[in-house]
């Protein structure tokens, strides 16, 4: 990836954070997206630890089928299934500085069919 996509990647990213923040009650739920994975943790930032973490590995890796966007609903309906019986119900969806589209909006979609609210 160029330079300079990171770079103002990084910088939509600083606005979001800059904005919202996460809490034992309220996690936020942070998204890394590469070419092949997909990665989301629910993080309590003030006391600065992950509460729940989940990752979508390439197809050979992984036991999930179908597609990419298919793989990032999916791990979005697992993690908040993880999330409701560690009694969480409400969260902050960080998308980290990618466009609300294709596998970021397929995981928020599978977060929300999963249950939480955001």
């Amino acid at each position: 990836m160029s330079v300079k996509k990171v770079q103002n990647r990084m910088r939509r990213r600083g606005r979001i954070r800059a904005k919202i923040s996460g809490t034992a009650k309220v996690p936020r739920a942070s998204v890394f997206r590469s070419n092949r994975h997909i990665l989301v943790q629910l993080i309590d930032d003030e006391a600065g630890k992950t509460i729940l973490s989940s990752k979508v590995v390439s197809g050979g890796k992984s036991k999930m089928k179908g597609s990419k966007v298919d793989s990032a609903s999916s791990i979005g309906e697992m993690i908040a299934q993880k999330a409701k019986e560690a009694g969480i119900s409400e969260i902050v969806f960080d998308r980290g500085g990618y466009k609300y589209h294709g596998r970021v909006k397929a995981l928020a979609e599978g977060l929300r069919k999963g249950g939480l609210k955001f």
